[in-house]
């Protein structure tokens, strides 16, 4: 087997890799680490948790070792599709260069500009990057790229969902043709492929066998929840959520809880705290002092409930996360294993429940194929349907039925029946009041009704709607004085 002694890293390297704890690479350190500190492209293949990080930083601080950096011109560059990648990323250069005299600048959107100007003024040898703060920092003409003597993306399908790509290939177009570039990707997309048919100049091909299924500590489940009525589905979902907690009782010591929208994450973490957990939410909207504030509580224990969105499924290193609960089902099956990677990591026991409403059918089925097993079917906790009562503000079922029948509409039998037996005693009333002769009043209303029908068309066979079949007296002389004058 392959010993970090064999792959060439300068001295200081492998005493800092000795130093973290490793002894063996993974296999795609063992296979891009050569051919990168050969000079030449690498193309990776891998899922995240394989170890890629260190696959890139180990041989670029060994070639950064000699030399010196410019002012605002970097030697080398480093993209990464979120803040929380780009600053893990960082951790781990700070991390293996401990010994190695290099300096490196952070540039992540919620941060001030002056701070990350001030570093680029001083010259840097490894710059980090997110690709919008890139440009941004480029366009004010705080920053050259024609110094880069190596370039790497890492986590380049999760760039292509956010729409970076345009913003990569710019950012090639800025940089020296004669760079080394080494590209990192999970999958291989038709417009990840033709980048790298466009910038990379025959790269070395390493690819790790995809990552289909969940370690064997982990220990899985699923809820298929169905809600008792659609408008109910959050309130019931989020009690369903909040009754698997309390069903892991002291076991779940802190989760990670995974929502498909970020509106979904701000809404779960606020239900959370209102009924008393400990509970943040963690995704792209918030300010990166934020995001970093509540990532450092969550790390060090100080917060029990991560809430997140996929920006928090890859990337992210830490080690002691008892439970992952996906709130909703992902949309792509991969991004499953991603998120319940989370827990159960370094040989510990990790557990990973979910909640499968109806419409989320297909995309369980979708990861059941991929994991090749059927994820073990929960019981739910609140019975056989989990259904939450509706809130003591909402309209119940009785008091929908008489606001839907406005206008004389829907009611019961006894109430139609009231109505139309007052209305037949008002004619009657009206023709034996005193003054009145009696042959006078039907003529009289039968006119009017047949007045007051003409023109309208199918008009529920000339009845006047509200009134029932018979019109009072007092209406139908109003009509026939409006006729005769």
């Amino acid at each position: 087997m392959t010993k970090f002694s064999e792959l060439n890293l300068n001295p200081k390297v492998l005493k800092a890799v000795e130093e973290a704890g490793y002894d063996t690479p993974t296999p795609i350190q063992a296979g891009a680490i050569p051919p990168a500190l050969e000079g030449r492209d690498v193309l990776g293949i891998a899922q995240t948790g394989t170890g890629k990080t260190a696959s890139f930083t180990l041989p670029m601080i060994t070639l950064l070792a000699r030399g010196r950096a410019r002012a605002r011109m970097p030697r080398s560059l480093v993209l990464c599709p979120t803040r929380e990648l780009a600053a893990q990323v960082a951790e781990n250069f700070d991390t293996y260069s401990k010994h190695v005299k290099l300096t490196k600048a952070l540039l992540i959107g919620g941060v001030s500009f002056k701070e990350q100007d001030a570093l680029i003024d001083k010259g840097v040898d490894v710059l980090i990057a997110t690709p919008g703060r890139l440009l941004d920092h480029f366009e004010r003409g705080k920053l050259l790229l024609t110094g880069v003597q190596v370039m790497v993306v890492d986590e380049a399908d999760r760039m292509l969902d956010m729409g970076f790509i345009p913003d990569i290939e710019r950012i090639f177009s800025l940089t020296p043709f004669t760079r080394q570039t080494l590209f990192f990707s999970a999958t291989m997309a038709p417009e990840i492929e033709r980048i790298t048919n466009t910038f990379l100049s025959a790269p070395a091909r390493i690819e790790v066998a995809r990552q289909a299924s969940a370690s064997e500590t982990i220990e899985q489940g699923v809820v298929m929840f169905k809600p008792s009525r659609r408008d109910r589905e959050g309130t019931e979902k989020r009690k369903l959520l909040r009754a698997l907690i309390d069903a892991e009782g002291e076991k779940c010591t802190n989760a990670i809880v995974f929502c498909n929208r970020k509106s979904d994450v701000d809404i779960v973490a606020k239900s959370l705290r209102k009924y008393g957990y400990d509970a943040a939410p963690i995704h792209g909207d918030l300010d990166q002092s934020q995001r970093t504030r509540t990532l450092e509580g969550f790390r060090e224990g100080a917060l029990r409930f991560l809430i997140a969105s996929d920006v928090a499924a890859r990337g992210l290193d830490v080690p002691s996360v008892s439970h992952v609960f996906n709130y909703d089902v992902p949309s792509h099956a991969e991004d499953y294993v991603h998120r319940i990677g989370r827990t159960g990591r370094a040989g510990r026991d990790g557990k990973a429940m979910m909640i499968c409403a109806p419409k989320d059918e297909k995309n369980f089925d979708a990861i059941e194929r991929l994991l090749q097993k059927e994820i073990p079917r929960i019981e739910n906790p609140l019975g056989t349907s989990g259904n939450e009562a509706p809130p003591e503000d909402a309209p119940s079922e009785k008091t929908d039925k008489p606001r839907r029948s406005r206008g004389g509409r829907g009611r019961g039998k006894q109430s139609a029946s009231q109505d139309t037996a007052q209305e037949q005693a008002k004619p009657a009333q009206a023709e034996n009041a005193p003054g009145k002769p009696r042959a006078e009043k039907p003529a009289k209303s039968d006119k009017s009704r047949s007045s007051g029908s003409r023109g309208r068309g199918n008009d529920r066979d000339n009845k006047v709607v509200g009134m029932g079949d018979h019109l009072p007296g007092f209406i139908a002389k109003s009509f026939d004085e409006r006729r005769t004058g």
